[in-house]
This record gives structure tokens, sequence and C-alpha cells, in this order.
């Protein structure tokens, strides 16, 4: 076993997203995990009641605390504020870091603030290996960066990749209803790469944290990064498909 993953978001009350969630993928896939904790939510499956974001100081510590023991992958979720996302930013080891941009609830409750945002692209882009935002996040992301909402996928993609981050998995949870999911994967250099599953027929929260956990654990695991993302769908569909 390799050294821990270290998690670092949001504590969901309803169990359905956040950290509870990002340690079920973890350990199914195959590895450990210390936690960072950004915020306490009150929620429901339906909506956010109240958040909580922790002092600056105390996410430091507990940062802090999990490198004692050294980190194999980080993944990183809801990070609430531009305060938070400093303190991240000073800490991050030169490990592969998954960036998973919650700035809304799958309710709509908003998760980041402006300042936040831009803090997150200046700060956090550089260090990550892999962001994986969804179809609400890249066009929230591309209004931060300034660009026409008329901008196509590809072109707000290429604005993130030149930003500093090493690759970006769209994901297609949010794209038009079809019998088909389909994620996309861009390197810089590369061609894109399309992942493809049958769509489950039912709602699912918790599914975007899910995978991009899942995801660090493979690469943790020391996959590569297609061969990363191929395991942590499978292992991901697998557990909503015998849930």
């Amino acid at each position: 076993m390799t050294l821990p993953v270290l998690l670092i978001g949001g504590l969901d009350s309803s169990g359905g997203a956040g950290l509870a969630r990002d340690l079920l993928a973890v350990q199914g896939g195959g590895q450990t995990a210390r936690l960072a904790v950004t915020a306490v939510t009150a929620q429901t499956d339906h909506r956010v009641l109240a958040v909580e974001p922790v002092a600056p100081a105390l996410l430091a510590t507990q940062i802090e605390a999990a490198l004692e023991t050294g980190i194999s992958a980080v993944k990183i979720g809801a990070l609430f504020n531009a305060s938070l996302i400093r303190v991240v930013a000073s800490f991050l080891p030169d490990v592969p870091v998954v960036l998973d941009p919650v700035l809304c609830s799958s309710s709509g409750h908003a998760l980041l603030d402006p300042e936040g945002v831009q803090a997150l692209i200046a700060l956090l882009l550089p260090r990550t290996t892999i962001l994986t935002p969804n179809l609400p996040e890249l066009a929230a992301l591309a209004a931060a960066l300034g660009m026409a909402p008329v901008a196509g996928r590809e072109a707000v993609v290429d604005a993130l990749l030149s930003r500093g981050c090493r690759s970006v998995l769209l994901k297609g949870g949010h794209d038009l209803p079809s019998s088909v999911s389909e994620d996309i994967l861009y390197e810089t250099g590369s061609s894109p790469l399309a992942f493809r599953s049958p769509r489950f027929s039912f709602e699912l929260r918790g599914t975007g944290c899910q995978l991009a956990s899942a995801l660090a654990a493979e690469l943790a695991n020391g996959k590569d990064l297609p061969e990363a993302i191929r395991a942590a769908r499978y292992g991901i569909e697998e557990r909503f498909r015998n849930a």
C-alpha cells in the first residue's frame, strides 16, 4: 500500500457528497486517506441549510498533520473562500493533484465566492495535475476568465490549460439527456480522449467528487492518466450499479 491520499474538502451532513463520499471512493481504490476539512455544512439531499468555513489556521494545521506521514496524491474539493485557497496552495506537496472545482452545490447554492474563483485560477491551476469540471463549472470558470458566454468548450479548456494545469477531464453528466455519459480528457499536445459509459436513469449526488477522489487513488496506485480515469470510472459505476 502506498502513502495516504490527502482529501481536502467540506463535510456534508447528509453524507451524499463531500469528504464522506471522497473517503469511500479512495478506499474503493485500495488506498487510505488523510482528511483536511475546509467547512462544515448542514444539508439535505435537496438543499444547503448552512455553511461554516473553518479558520485558515485550523486548515493549515490539519494539512501539516497529514503531511507528517507523507502523501501520495491530493484531491481538492470545496474550498469556500480565497483565504482557504491560499492556505492549500502554500502547502501542496509535489505529488499528483486532482482539483474538482466545486463552485456550487447540486441544489444551486454557491460554495465559492468570486474572489475565491480568481484565487483558484491563479494559485491552484498551476499546481494541478488534472482539473475535473462539469459543464456548469466550466461555464463559471469561463466567466471568471472573462470569456464570452458563446465561447466553445475547447476554447475554455485551452484557456485553463494555458493557466498551468496539466490536463482537464470535462465531465459530461450535465450534458443534454442521452443514453450515454461521456467524459473527455484534454492534455496539451494530445488529441482529446473520450470515455463513454451508459447513463444511469436515476439522479445521484456526489458523483463528481467521488470520481475525482477515485482518480486520485488510481494516480497514487501509479497508473497513467487514461488508465487511472478508466479504473476510477469503472469503480464508481460498479458502486452505483450495485447500490
